[in-house]
């Protein structure tokens, strides 16, 4: 969806954040960075961009009060993508708004970057993008070097690891009133008080496209036949089991979502299709989203919903049972002389 092989990193700055609550401070660069080093140009490519070739999730900026120029990072991207010339003066100011906003006294302090690209290409558009990235851990590196008629060793403390990126946002200067295209990468602190770099920080919601709507039906469903299917049905594991299975299939040979036609193709029950359709109204109504009756799948929303469906009966600590296919060649019993429950599976061989 993202692809960089035409980028190229035009501007660059580079301020210190430290923690507010901590009694931290910030330092900001009087002028932007000339580099030179072609080398060092394609090092910070790879380092700032690179993460983002796996990204599929599109965002917006926002703002609860529903106008996009009270939130601050879209206030100055915008000043940014209209004025060139002041690109420095701009990343110094969301150098402090992020400095205001990292009040918790377990975020991190780090160096904050603000780049300028030109030539990123996004759903096959060339546009020029601004960058902002945040560097929180550092790493001890071993530099081993030819002496004498041998080799030495040293090391360097407090280097930054180019394949580790901590915190990015990539703007895109496309869609600007609808809130720009932004993608997102935050590798650490996934705990509860980190949400300020997406919600507090850049205050984004996601994009409704294919790939949104694809991800939320099956996370719904999954959720629906894991928790909700409990609540009002007497079922199996197994059952379940194949109810996700069905649905799996049903995306991967599908080219187009139908909600009615997906409802009797998976679940094929009256009484299982009203739950499941209440079900997703109430996630509906929760999280403030629509999910559409129709839409095209996504294939990178299915292979990433796909690693979270699990196919497996775990039985104690004794047996794990795989359900790939039929399960009408599987049987659940319980013995009464030994007390306990028995799964019955059926094979024609043994591979």
């Amino acid at each position: 969806m993202i692809s960089f092989f035409e980028a190229s990193l035009a501007e660059l700055s580079i301020h210190r954040i430290g923690n507010k609550a901590e009694d931290e401070f910030y330092v900001l660069s009087d002028q932007s960075l000339v580099i030179q080093d072609e080398q060092l140009k394609e090092l910070l490519l790879q380092y700032f961009l690179s993460p983002y070739l796996k990204v599929n999730e599109i965002y917006r900026f926002f703002h609860p009060n529903d106008d996009l120029n009270l939130n601050e990072v879209y206030h100055f991207a915008e000043a940014i993508f209209e004025k060139g010339g002041s690109f420095h003066e701009n990343s110094q100011q969301l150098a402090k708004y992020l400095y205001e906003i990292s009040s918790h006294p377990k975020i991190k302090s780090g160096e904050l970057y603000v780049a300028y690209f030109e030539n990123v290409q996004i759903e096959g558009e060339v546009h020029d993008a601004i960058g902002i990235f945040k560097s929180e851990n550092k790493e001890t590196y071993l530099k081993v070097y030819p002496e004498n008629s041998g080799f030495n060793v040293s090391y360097e403390q407090e280097a930054i690891n180019i394949s580790k990126l901590d915190k990015g946002c990539l703007i895109i200067n496309t869609e600007k009133e609808e809130g720009y295209k932004v993608a997102v990468i935050d590798q650490t602190n996934r705990s509860t008080e980190a949400v300020y770099w997406k919600d507090e920080f850049l205050k984004l919601k996601i994009r409704n496209d294919n790939y949104n709507q694809t991800n939320n039906v099956l996370g719904v469903y999954k959720n629906f036949v894991t928790q909700k299917l409990d609540e009002d049905f007497e079922i199996s594991k197994a059952d379940k089991i194949d109810l996700l299975n069905k649905s799996m299939k049903y995306f991967k040979e599908k080219e187009s979502f139908d909600i009615d036609e997906f409802a009797n193709e998976v679940i094929a029950n009256a009484d299982g299709i009203e739950s499941f359709k209440n079900f997703k109204k109430s996630y509906e109504d929760e999280f403030d989203t629509t999910i559409a009756d129709s839409f095209d799948i996504s294939e990178a929303a299915v292979k990433k919903q796909s690693r979270a469906f699990k196919s497996i009966i775990k039985l104690d600590k004794n047996f794990h049972i795989y359900i790939h296919g039929n399960k009408d060649l599987i049987e659940k019993g319980f013995d009464d002389d030994k007390s306990m429950n028995f799964y019955k599976v059926y094979f024609k061989e043994e591979l």
